[in-house]
């Protein structure tokens, strides 16, 4: 089983030394993660590509890493290819014929290659000539070249060359650990968990910050959601999590603080303790799943207000989308359910 991963377009277009130290990232955390599920996975660094062999052909085991290549930052997409050897351009017309000739009859089609090494036939001239004598082998073809109904697409590395099958989407975003870590507060419903994931798809190592204000049932629910994210999108690395009692914090807030205030005492509480947990990791920003007017503590005056208490920095991936927008984030990257299931602990 062999996969070719294309690195997201923002790792492309970065200067060369960058784009390296983005893709070796990269080739790591697939390595990482790859061969908990099979050990005899190799990963080959490429400048536009990784290249992921298995010596294995179970689906019990294919399956799985696809899965995991699906949702790991940093990849773009990556191919199923199948790999071959060849001596002379006859074997690999030979194969392409083989194995297009059914599946281009009565369609378009056409021939895209890409050639690294050296060969007495360049990229565009075995284009053509793959194109010509499929039309031989399929005559009820046609050829076209924007939007075909099957691409045939072939990559020739030195002696061997590969043909290029199904596609699968990739997370897109930048591969964790080539940027900073961060400490989010993670309260298990819609908007934590969606700061969170947007966090982690742009490179970041997210480690969690819990508020306790529902006792040992909120204190799993939230496990459950940071456990969900971290296994899914984030397990090339390690993460902590902390879970700190606030209940005690929310009773004198309740005492002693005016009804319109609660909610940003609440929240500068929060942030003060936060921060001093990241300040002892060496981490210099937490992220919040705040959104600009989303509720009355969202305010830009009270956001301003929560801010000053400390003089790190906030992140707030979430300010300029509507709720509904949020909902339909976590129902895509599948903690939706997970959040219906939280109840308000916070709505003071």
């Amino acid at each position: 089983m062999k996969l070719f991963l294309r690195y997201f377009p923002e790792i492309i277009v970065k200067s060369q030394p960058v784009r390296k130290r983005f893709s070796v990232m990269l080739e790591g955390n697939v390595r990482n993660m790859l061969r908990r599920i099979d050990p005899t996975v190799s990963v080959r660094w490429g400048w536009s590509q990784l290249v992921v062999t298995s010596k294995s052909d179970d689906s019990s085991v294919f399956e799985p890493m696809k899965e995991i290549l699906r949702n790991t930052p940093g990849v773009d997409c990556f191919y199923e290819v199948t790999e071959f050897s060849f001596e002379t351009l006859e074997d690999i017309i030979t194969v392409v014929n083989e194995h297009y000739a059914p599946l281009i009859a009565d369609t378009t089609f056409c021939v895209r290659v890409k050639r690294r090494g050296k060969h007495a036939f360049s990229s565009f001239d075995l284009e053509r000539r793959l194109g010509h004598e499929l039309g031989k082998v399929a005559p009820t073809a046609k050829v076209k070249l924007k939007n075909p109904d099957v691409p045939v697409n072939l990559e020739v590395e030195n002696e061997r060359f590969y043909l290029v099958g199904k596609r699968h989407q990739g997370q897109g975003g930048f591969p964790i650990g080539t940027q900073e870590s961060v400490l989010s507060l993670i309260s298990g419903g819609f908007d934590s968990s969606a700061s969170s994931y947007m966090m982690i798809r742009r490179g970041m190592k997210v480690h969690y910050c819990f508020f306790n204000l529902g006792g040992r049932k909120h204190e799993i629910g939230v496990k459950e959601t940071a456990w969900y994210l971290w296994q899914r999108f984030g397990s090339s690395h390690k993460v902590k999590f902390f879970t700190v009692p606030f209940e005690d914090v929310v009773r004198e807030i309740l005492e002693t603080i005016d009804n319109g205030h609660m909610g940003v005492v609440l929240k500068r509480m929060m942030v003060r303790a936060a921060s001093r947990i990241a300040e002892r990791l060496n981490i210099d920003a937490i992220v919040t799943g705040e959104s600009i007017g989303q509720v009355s503590s969202q305010t830009l005056a009270n956001l301003r207000e929560i801010d000053r208490v400390v003089d790190m920095l906030i992140l707030r991936p979430l300010n300029t989308m509507d709720k509904q927008a949020i909902i339909d984030l976590t129902r895509e990257i599948g903690t939706e359910d997970l959040a219906k299931t939280m109840p308000e602990y916070c709505g003071v």
